[in-house]
């Protein structure tokens, strides 16, 4: 995406104040060996609604926050978040991955929880300044990168139901390796329901997650990595594998659920996906796919691969999917069209490959 860098900077530079840290944490890091979501870097970004305009805008050392035990966000669950990874080119020169993308889902999330729009100046220029800030703590590593965690939570100190008047908007850090480091297994969970058609399956809301929390335990006791959910009327048709998006290589096609009902994330890996699969010579199919068009799949043959999308995992492969009494069992070994995904993309997102659709927003030079 084409964007007018300078003038968004300009902006973001002149409205956000720099409070560098005193004592870096980045001796710390072993980059050599970086777990997911575990450590997070020297500074953040912070700014506060005060019900007519952002304010207090701010990049300062990494710290807790001070919130109310009336906190809104706490007892009636305005909280949104977005998922986004930087990287290096080979010139070492940070990049983030599509951020226009996550920036334009954080505000269709803010909508659909009654909560303020970000402006551009302090989602795109405030994370631009803290990466630059913060661009040592980058890693190279292969499977890694710098995870981006903008979030916005209501802050009202009242209990009582309705939207908060004021909130706050951050951004922290973490240089994180691989989510998933090997194939998953999947249960087909056909008793919870994610989402339904008219609710917020589509945002990225902190209450999506914390709905999945008990029944994804439950799969876990029973040996299976995440849940595939599928929908709340049938049972049967395909919705996200986990936190992720799911696709389906049967044959020469590529399947995904697509996104009309509204019950599953416009993931912006998904997105991506989509567009090298179809570079890749592959016909793909955004529809509704049940679970019961993959158990046919797989028992002529046709199936080949299915693996879950995100920002955290990038591409997941899944090895072992069971419904009911049905064990499908792939051989990851052989994800040809997964593996050539991984390639392109990772490739793209660390400048080995030339960006021609302009995924990547460059962090300039100090």
């Amino acid at each position: 995406m084409m964007v007018n860098k300078s003038t968004v900077k300009e902006e973001a530079l002149k409205k956000i104040k720099i409070t560098k840290t005193t004592a870096s944490r980045l001796n710390e890091v072993d980059f050599n060996n970086l777990a997911f979501g575990k450590m997070y870097a020297d500074h953040m970004l912070v700014a506060d609604f005060d019900g007519k305009e952002w304010k207090n805008a701010e990049i300062l050392p990494f710290q807790h926050l001070s919130v109310s035990p009336s906190n809104a966000a706490w007892h009636y669950g305005q909280a949104i978040f977005e998922g986004i990874k930087a990287y290096k080119d080979q010139e070492g020169h940070p990049m983030i991955f599509r951020p226009y993308d996550n920036f334009k889902r954080f505000n269709s999330s803010a909508e659909r929880m009654g909560m303020p729009e970000v402006p551009e100046w302090l989602f795109i220029g405030g994370m631009d300044m803290l990466i630059d800030i913060d661009r040592d703590w980058v890693p190279t590593g292969e499977g890694c990168s710098l995870y981006l965690r903008p979030f916005m939570i209501a802050t009202d100190e009242f209990i009582g139901v309705r939207p908060s008047d004021t909130y706050k908007f951050a951004i922290i850090n973490s240089p994180s390796g691989p989510y998933f480091n090997k194939p998953i297994k999947l249960l087909v969970q056909d008793k919870y329901i994610r989402a339904f058609p008219g609710g917020v399956g589509f945002a990225k809301a902190a209450g999506n997650y914390g709905g999945t929390m008990y029944p994804t335990m439950q799969a876990k006791k029973q040996g299976y990595d995440q849940i595939l959910w599928v929908d709340g009327y049938e049972h049967k048709y395909l919705q996200e594998c986990g936190t992720m998006n799911v696709f389906a290589i049967i044959g020469n096609t590529a399947v995904t659920p697509d996104l009309l009902q509204g019950t599953i994330l416009e993931g912006v890996t998904r997105a991506s996906v989509i567009d090298v699969l179809t570079d890749m010579g592959l016909k793909v199919e955004e529809r509704p796919i049940s679970i019961d068009e993959i158990v046919t799949a797989h028992n002529n043959g046709t199936l080949r691969e299915i693996f879950g999308t995100g920002t955290a995992s990038s591409v997941a492969y899944v090895e072992q999917l069971d419904y009911k009494d049905m064990q499908i069992r792939l051989d990851t070994a052989k994800y040809d069209v997964g593996a050539e995904v991984i390639h392109r993309l990772d490739d793209i997102r660390t400048g080995r490959a030339t960006d021609t659709r302009h995924w990547n927003y460059i962090i300039d030079r100090k």
